[in-house]
């Protein structure tokens, strides 16, 4: 592991998880006939992001000084994982939520484990539906379906 890279990327991701918050605060309340609103998921992964990198920042600290020359940082998986969370917001409303969280799923799965394509098929497509089956028909809020 290297630790000052893994203490900036907490940094960052702190910042990140903290204007994912305060960004979906200016969502509307409620979305048309939804009981849920839309601004639930964005702050609960904030939240969650900022949760996640308070630990990393404090294992990081924890961690013993590294001796030697540490781990280089692995900045082809990074860049790869980045462009698809880029083309996911992209073509979140164009193509759905069911197709977009699929296909971000199969290529972080890949990313960071390459094979397994049955395994990684089948659970990206089970939370894709699975996800949007609960949050549209179970909590009754609103997510961008399949493209028309």
């Amino acid at each position: 592991m290297n630790k000052t890279f893994d203490r900036y990327a907490s940094i960052i991701f702190l910042v990140i998880g903290i204007f994912f918050v305060v960004e979906s605060r200016k969502i509307g309340a409620s979305s048309y006939g939804s009981n849920v609103g839309p601004d639930i998921f964005p702050i609960g992964l904030g939240v969650l992001l900022i949760l996640l990198s308070i630990k990393l920042f404090i294992e990081t600290i924890k961690m013993k000084s590294e001796t030697g020359k540490g781990a280089k940082p692995d900045y082809k998986r990074f860049l790869i994982i980045f462009a698809a969370a880029v083309l996911y917001v992209a073509l979140l409303e164009p193509l759905g939520y069911v197709i977009t969280t699929f296909l971000f799923l199969v290529i972080g799965f890949q990313v960071l484990e390459k094979g397994g394509w049955v395994k990684t098929i089948l659970i990206a497509f089970a939370f894709s539906f699975g996800i949007y089956y609960v949050f549209v028909n179970v909590l009754q809020g609103s997510l961008p379906g399949f493209p028309i």
